[in-house]
């Protein structure tokens, strides 16, 4: 993973970032809001991830958008502009065609800034901010959200060593393959248990959760962190002014309308589109700084 400068800044702003735009992404449909979402969300990933995300986005993102974008012109028949009718008598219209089209962007959008929240909140951020609060919670979810990575690095490990006496998925006919998959499985199974038991029994002895029970922290809210706190603030009351007064809207049904591009529109537009792209423009201003002063050497 390269180095990341956002992921460097505080992470209560951090984490408001991405309450920020995972809230955005999911509630606002405007398809304008979701290209600068999907194209936010999609650049900041590739800077983390590299090639990883492009391999992660045609096998997991791009099957997702295909079947939303396929499925709800199949179910949902609402809208004024018929196109044809289906073999089985349904309506295909227009208006679901770009609902469809529109909420599979939208789920990649949010399973991108999903992928980007996992690589920049770690655990140990997310029980800074929370463990006091919630300090189970805190240390649940903070379990949970390191369980997915953990277990497919853990079932790679376990495959990879029954492949070799054997006893692998791809060996042997049906039933010896299925024989082989619930071996696997039963074996990590017990794998996540004791792991789980594991944790639990360390964070005790170390009186998690205890009151009165200190933190050691290496976090310090500094002005960087109050200057992009204030920005991003900014950003998001333009934006949602712009939602609450009607400056900008979008409706699919029963007919396409959409607001006129007044300069309140354009505002709201770009002030969104900037809060979408803000890590990564953070991320190249400062290898651009780096690139710099290297060459002053």
């Amino acid at each position: 993973m390269r180095k990341d400068v956002f992921s460097s800044y505080h992470p209560a702003v951090n984490f408001f970032y991405f309450v920020l735009v995972i809230g955005c992404s999911m509630f606002m449909m405007h398809p304008i809001f979701l290209l600068f979402s999907c194209m936010g969300a999609m650049a900041y990933y590739l800077y983390l991830k590299k090639w990883k995300a492009v391999k992660t986005t045609l096998r997991m993102m791009l099957p997702v958008f295909l079947l939303s974008a396929i499925l709800n012109p199949l179910f949902h028949h609402e809208g004024v502009t018929l196109l044809l009718y289906l073999p089985n008598g349904n309506p295909l219209t227009l208006e679901s065609i770009l609902y469809g089209l529109a909420a599979g962007v939208m789920l990649v959008s949010v399973l991108n800034w999903f992928s980007c929240y996992q690589s920049v909140m770690t655990s140990d951020k997310f029980i800074y901010l929370f463990g006091r609060a919630i300090p189970a919670m805190s240390l649940i979810l903070s379990m949970v959200f390191r369980f997915v990575p953990k277990f497919q690095a853990q079932i790679e490990r376990v495959s990879n060593a029954q492949k070799c006496i054997g006893r692998d998925v791809s060996n042997g006919g049906v039933l010896d393959k299925a024989h082989h998959g619930i071996k696997i499985l039963s074996v990590m199974t017990t794998w996540a248990l004791e792991n789980s038991v594991e944790t639990a029994d360390s964070m005790k002895s170390r009186g998690y959760g205890l009151r009165g029970r200190t933190n050691f922290s290496i976090y310090r809210f500094d002005t960087r962190d109050r200057i992009l706190t204030a920005l991003m603030s900014v950003m998001a009351l333009v934006v949602l002014g712009g939602i609450v007064t009607k400056s900008v809207y979008f409706r699919y049904y029963p007919m396409i309308a959409m607001n006129k591009a007044h300069p309140g529109a354009i505002a709201v537009y770009l002030c969104y589109g900037a809060l979408c792209l803000l890590p990564v423009v953070i991320n190249i201003a400062e290898d651009i700084k780096w690139h710099y002063l290297k060459s002053k050497i």
